[in-house]
């Protein structure tokens, strides 16, 4: 039989500290080892998901010297008591977490627990080289694909696109939208985010409201940590231009840029990749055969990954609510499964 795995550490004999923790931990779903004791902290400490450190025994920790490991927090009344950041130096902690106005993020890193040690998902993003080059459609075929072998999310940053929900069915399904995030401040948990967008079975989209809104820069960047804390992968709608864009673009392991190979379209892609830093993680999708991906490639700036023709009955499988991808042997099936090919370690990591 299995065995549960251990939980949190709290190393403290503030008893006020031990029931405020308590409290929260109980909130997210978990419980804590409240530790005092050297033969019970140091039996503890290796295992633990995560180490609480109360301000209190934290000069007493620093003695102990238990060995150096991640995920330490040092925990606070406010204003912190003299000494305590030189203490959460010296036992390798985070980071002081300052109660009760921490109390939030607290909350919300004990709710990640589950997701502590299986890293973060890969983050890829979609961007037409022109206009109606159909990244949209690409986007959410990446994310059916990638569904059918983990936790997926399609996050939709572009306000004028014809929305990711609507492409994927989930336009009627409840769920948080970028309006309620939009504004929101703090640490995200991966596994609240996962739970609270529309989604159906490992699918899930993170999409625009009907009203027009303006996400929060700092919003977006948490919305994407979050994401990829509880998703295997994280596909990225991307308009072609906006503040967002580029640092985005910079925080994806790869870019799939839709390519429609005539003139205007070509045209349009070169410009778009000429204005990237750092262009090395662009990949070129070709929509339409009968055109040398390396003449393409040439004048783009960036490899071509595959190509790809018009799916037929496109229109029909979304008008019927199955989304892009109705077939494993389908154009749309195949480039997501070629661009998913790509994500090497490091591009997972980036």
């Amino acid at each position: 039989m299995d065995q549960p795995p251990p939980p949190p550490l709290l190393v403290t004999a503030d008893v006020a500290l031990a029931d405020e923790v308590a409290r929260l931990s109980a909130a997210a779903g978990s419980a804590v080892h409240v530790a005092s004791s050297a033969p019970d902290v140091l039996r503890a400490w290796p295992g633990a998901p995560v180490v609480l450190v109360g301000a209190d025994l934290a000069s007493w920790l620093v003695e102990l010297a238990p060995p150096r490991r991640p995920a330490v927090q040092l925990l606070a009344w406010s204003p912190p008591p003299p000494g305590a950041y030189r203490d959460a130096l010296l036992v390798g902690a985070e980071r002081v977490v300052e109660l009760p106005a921490g109390a939030e993020l607290l909350a919300e890193l004990l709710t990640d627990l589950e997701e502590a040690g299986r890293g973060v998902g890969a983050l890829v993003g979609v961007v037409g080289g022109s206009g109606g080059a159909g990244a949209t459609t690409l986007a959410c075929a990446l994310g059916q694909v990638a569904a059918a072998h983990g936790p997926t999310l399609v996050v939709d940053l572009d306000p004028l696109g014809p929305g990711c929900d609507r492409v994927l069915a989930l336009d009627d399904r409840p769920g948080v939208r970028w309006d309620a995030l939009g504004s929101s401040s703090g640490r995200l948990s991966g596994r609240s985010l996962r739970e609270a967008v529309p989604r159906r079975d490992a699918l899930g989209v993170l999409a625009w409201p009907p009203a027009p809104c303006a996400p929060d820069p700092g919003a977006v960047r948490e919305a994407l940590s979050a994401a990829r804390r509880g998703h295997d992968v994280v596909v990225v709608d991307l308009p072609r231009s906006g503040d967002q864009v580029t640092e985005t673009v910079a925080r994806c392991g790869l870019v799939a840029l839709v390519v429609v190979p005539t003139v205007t379209g070509v045209a349009a892609a070169a410009r778009w990749v000429r204005r990237q830093p750092d262009p090395a993680r662009v990949r070129v999708v070709v929509r339409g055969h009968g055109t040398d991906p390396h003449r393409v490639s040439a004048l783009v700036g960036a490899p071509v990954v595959t190509s790809m023709a018009d799916q037929r009955g496109l229109a029909e499988a979304l008008d019927l609510g199955l989304g892009p991808v109705r077939s494993r042997r389908g154009p749309l099936a195949a480039a997501a499964r070629e661009l998913l090919a790509c994500l090497t370690p490091s591009a997972r990591a980036a």
